[in-house]
């Protein structure tokens, strides 16, 4: 099964981005899974299906930034990443600020 995982960390703040919207899609657009970022900033497990090709973690991070008191520039995040070992693990943080963001492929 593929595990897929993701974390936000609000740069600014060097807080967990809690409370942070993320859908997981498909290529098509399919929603696949949705879910909020915990009190740490984590969702432990978007799902363990088992899946293949390229998906979107897509963060609302508008009502993310609103909910802060604060104006960004991105009103989301859109991360495409390719899945090509079912069996491994996908864990895709995104650093975020106001005006900028950045993601690596974690553990």
């Amino acid at each position: 099964m593929t595990h897929v995982s993701t974390h936000v960390l609000n740069a600014v703040t060097g807080r967990p981005g809690a409370g942070v919207a993320v859908t997981l899609t498909d290529s098509a657009g399919a929603i696949l899974a949705q879910a909020g970022t915990d009190d740490d900033g984590r969702i432990a497990s978007l799902t363990d299906e088992e899946l293949s090709g390229v998906y979107r973690l897509t963060f609302d991070t508008a009502s993310y930034f609103a909910a802060q008191g604060v104006v960004g520039f991105y009103p989301e995040v859109v991360i495409s990443f390719e899945i090509t070992d079912a069996a491994a693990k996908y864990h895709v943080p995104l650093l975020l600020s106001p005006y900028a963001y950045s993601t690596y492929r974690g553990s």
